[in-house]
């Protein structure tokens, strides 16, 4: 199953890191976990913050692979690239759900690489992208299995105690659902470059129909297969939970929401199969409404009355980090020629979610 391990290629261009500082740096701060020379690569598939992976040798003897994390070149929304806030988080999970990976060093000294960033252990395993890897084969009931995996992780971070391992300040729970639509809104108008009347119809209704919470919890928010590790000899384990950057204490059901507008079923239209995240069009798996069943099952007093809401808002905040990726692309801020078709993501997931709006259907 090695050959399934997420895999790493040459940083893009425009995406090197300076390794000889990164030597200097990690000599200095990791001296009994790394030694020189280094060898850096880059997990090409991210659209948000940057991972590279670490190479190099253990003053002990013997290699190590470390992970480390930056923001993206050309960032202007500093407060959604935060790595101090990440590396915080990291900290206090790790030390009571192995499923979230251990960080070793955080840098703010942005003279080193140019940003600040942190470093973490590496986590090997299977990470699903839009396409089942070569050679990985699931039956119909492992994906189904795999579905309840994906349930079952987010139900057990949602029930973590957040006060009692030292993330009670994290978030502001109390109007958290308007202060992310308003945020929301606030930042696409800062990244906007075409007019998407689906996203001004989507905010005009979100605003007016905003629920009353439940009681808060520890939240992820972007919570999809292409986040989870799974185990490469029981792929139907997930053993990891990545990409931390957007997690805070709030609405549990704003996270369910954003799992939601990432399910993507077989039955939705053809453009929007270019927007699954994972196998969750395939044979054996879930419903989006089966997903929110089983959530609610496992979880007794959480009430899907506002459902509808939670999904069409995750599909509109989806199209506004489109967004803001599509404009660094515009500005020529990024290279990554993956970024020009971001426009086109924009407009099929604001009509998704004035879709599901009007219909009430997941």
């Amino acid at each position: 199953m090695t050959a399934l391990v997420d895999g790493t290629k040459a940083p893009r261009k425009g995406e090197e890191l300076d390794v000889a500082a990164l030597e200097r740096y990690l000599a200095e701060t990791l001296p009994a976990e790394v030694a020189a020379p280094l060898v850096v690569e880059q997990f090409p598939s991210g659209h948000s913050n940057l991972t590279y992976l670490i190479r190099a040798g253990k003053p002990s003897g013997g290699d190590v692979e470390l992970v480390l994390r930056r923001p993206p070149f050309g960032n202007v929304v500093k407060t959604a690239h935060d790595m101090g806030r990440e590396h915080n988080i990291l900290s206090a999970l790790s030390k009571v759900w192995d499923k979230a990976p251990r960080p070793l060093v955080h840098c703010e000294d942005e003279s080193v690489l140019g940003a600040p960033f942190y470093v973490m252990e590496r986590r090997r395993g299977i990470i699903l992208r839009r396409k089942m890897p070569a050679g990985l084969t699931m039956s119909e009931a492992e994906i189904a299995k795999l579905g309840e995996s994906f349930v079952d992780t987010l139900v057990e971070l949602h029930d973590l105690d957040y006060q009692a391992i030292g993330l009670g300040d994290l978030g502001k729970p109390v109007g958290y659902v308007e202060r992310q639509v308003t945020g929301w809104a606030k930042r696409y108008e800062v990244a906007k470059t075409d007019e998407i009347p689906e996203v001004e119809r989507a905010v005009a209704w979100l605003l007016a129909n905003l629920p009353a919470s439940p009681a808060p919890t520890l939240i992820h928010n972007d919570f999809k297969y292409d986040n989870l590790i799974l185990d490469p000899s029981e792929p139907t384990r997930i053993t990891t939970v990545l990409d931390w950057e957007m997690s805070t204490v709030g609405d549990p059901l704003m996270d369910l929401g954003t799992a939601l507008a990432w399910w993507v079923e077989s039955k939705d239209p053809a453009p929007l199969q270019e927007f699954a995240f994972g196998p969750t069009n395939l044979p054996g798996s879930q419903t989006r409404l089966q997903i929110a069943e089983a959530y609610a099952k496992r979880r007794p007093g959480v009430s899907l009355e506002h459902i509808r809401f939670y999904y069409a808002f995750s599909l509109f905040k989806n199209a506004v980090v489109a967004q803001q990726i599509y404009a660094r692309y515009k500005k020529g801020l990024t290279q990554d020629s993956r970024f020009a078709m971001m426009i086109f993501g924009v407009r099929l997931l604001s009509e998704a979610a004035v879709r599901a709006i009007e219909t009430g259907e997941l």
